[in-house]
């Protein structure tokens, strides 16, 4: 994994982009330091939303088969809002 600050980022931003494009590299941008954001590619993207579909998949299932949850009418959700 590649750090690289913001401004260099901007500076060289479609070589920060090729690398993770083509070279799969994973890139965290820093500011003052600091993590603050990643470059992936779209590969490591698609493989993050689809982790993510299953972990929210499974945790519907469970409510669903849990026969103690309550379920809430969704026009009384709105209304409390």
């Amino acid at each position: 994994m590649t750090k690289i600050s913001t401004l260099e980022a901007r500076k060289k931003l479609a070589d920060v982009i090729n690398s993770a494009q083509y070279g799969k590299d994973r890139i965290v941008l820093t500011r003052h330091g600091k993590d603050v954001a990643g470059i992936i590619s779209m590969d490591d993207l698609n493989l993050l939303e689809e982790l993510e579909d299953r972990l929210d998949l499974k945790e519907a299932i469970e409510i669903l088969e849990d026969e103690t949850s309550e379920f809430v009418d969704w026009d009384n959700v709105k209304d409390s809002i």
